[in-house]
């Protein structure tokens, strides 16, 4: 392996949308996440029903349900 044209591994500190953070190893300095292993539905079992838009408003309209 030539060292010269490999990338800088660093502790990375990552952060997630929740306020969770923990480190791990990256070639980036700092990485933002949208969810993690705290928040996420599968790990947590708790299931979280988001209603964008009004997509079930609108589907119950359509097919008069």
């Amino acid at each position: 392996m030539k060292e010269a044209i490999q990338p800088k591994y660093h502790v990375t500190t990552v952060t997630c949308a929740c306020g969770n953070t923990f480190e791990t190893g990256s070639v980036k300095q700092e990485l933002r996440v949208e969810i993690c292993s705290n928040c996420h539905p599968f790990f947590t079992g708790k299931q979280k029903f988001v209603d964008a838009g009004g997509r079930v408003d609108k589907f119950k309209k359509k097919y008069g349900i």
